[in-house]
């Protein structure tokens, strides 16, 4: 692990990002997940200590859209022609996390003409962009809610597709483009536009830490690691290489976690107390509960993974409710509390 990391074990005070994040590593289909919050909370810090964690992927050997071998896009010509090689092709490499900048043009995001094969050698090549690099990955973007207008279009096609189409500079390409999308940024500088919030599966409000024993073990943490580096990574290595075991084993573990048919019609009145927009809470809180249950070694989905990830997976779909002044998530646990409320006794104690 790179010095620079802060390791994902020692970070504290951000339980919700960091089980959101893990989510995400145990099932991707949950969607992205949005960290939203106050400057300086380490939104960007657990991002990036993340990708340390995230265990090593079968890939194409050589392909740079990071092809699974087992099932090679249709639309890639180089894994279409190695076919059949399979021994010889696999390579294993890290799981990508990759970084988009605010300012990045659209040709770096999407690819574009390799403009050095095509004036030395006369040849059309197609150069990857980020959204190729992040395959099979993750796609960061810091500050999201600044991102200009037509780079969030762009990718609410590319995320409801899986692909990306490359049209320009006498190029017409399709190519593999499916991600978790992980956005981080301040609310007070602006709000996310609808309809990219509603591509999130899971949203945390980070805050900064109201009681002063969190706040001194931040500090202490940060100052040890800032004075010795390597020394710090090094003593928490074996946790985060625990924490790499339990996604891997979750990960086997999660096509074999039950949901009954009561845990599903629980998070349905939920949703519906709640007043969530669509249905994507309720499919999103199933899948969320499913991956905690994974997590957790268990075998089915109680009660109590719904009311764990109740607010990351519903806060940011609910409808605004001018008759009702509560935040979203005071709402939730009222509806939480509403819907897992225990069942009243007989009148005579039983």
């Amino acid at each position: 692990m790179p010095a620079s990391v802060f390791p994902f074990s020692a970070i504290t005070g951000q339980e919700d990002a960091k089980h959101a994040l893990l989510l995400s590593a145990v099932d991707p289909s949950i969607g992205g997940v949005l960290i939203f919050g106050d400057r300086g909370t380490g939104k960007s810090t657990v991002v990036r200590a993340l990708a340390q964690l995230l265990p090593k992927q079968k890939v194409v050997r050589g392909c740079p859209y990071r092809c699974h071998p087992d099932a090679v896009t249709k639309n890639c010509e180089l894994c279409r022609a190695s076919k059949g090689a399979a021994i010889t092709r696999t390579a294993r490499e890290t799981t990508p996390v990759v970084d988009l900048p605010l300012g990045s043009t659209e040709d770096r995001i999407i690819g574009t003409l390799d403009l050095e094969k095509a004036l030395t050698q006369g040849i059309k090549t197609f150069q990857p962009g980020l959204l190729a690099q992040a395959n099979r990955g993750y796609l960061y973007i810091d500050e999201i809610n600044l991102l200009e207008d037509h780079l969030v279009d762009l990718l609410l096609d590319v995320a409801a597709s899986g692909e990306n189409l490359v049209e320009r500079d006498g190029l017409s390409l399709r190519h593999a483009a499916r991600f978790v999308l992980v956005g981080s940024g301040n609310p007070e500088e602006g709000e996310l536009r609808p309809q990219l919030l509603d591509r999130f599966g899971l949203a945390i409000d980070v805050a900064t830490p109201g009681d002063i024993k969190t706040r001194v073990e931040i500090v202490r943490r940060r100052s040890t690691y800032d004075l010795d580096p390597e020394g710090f990574v090094t003593r928490y290595k074996r946790k985060d290489a625990s924490i790499r075991r339990k996604i891997l084993s979750a990960r086997d573990r999660l096509p074999d976690v039950t949901v009954s048919d009561q845990v599903i019609e629980t998070t349905a009145a939920l949703c519906l107390k709640v007043k969530s927009d669509g249905l994507r809470g309720e499919l999103t809180l199933v899948r969320a509960a499913k991956a905690t249950a994974a997590l957790n070694g268990a075998i089915a989905v109680t009660d109590a993974h719904l009311q764990r990830v109740a607010r990351m997976a519903l806060r940011h779909r609910l409808r605004r409710d001018p008759m009702d002044e509560s935040g979203s998530d005071a709402r939730i646990d009222r509806a939480v509390s509403e819907t897992f409320a225990p069942v009243p006794k007989n009148e005579d104690g039983r």
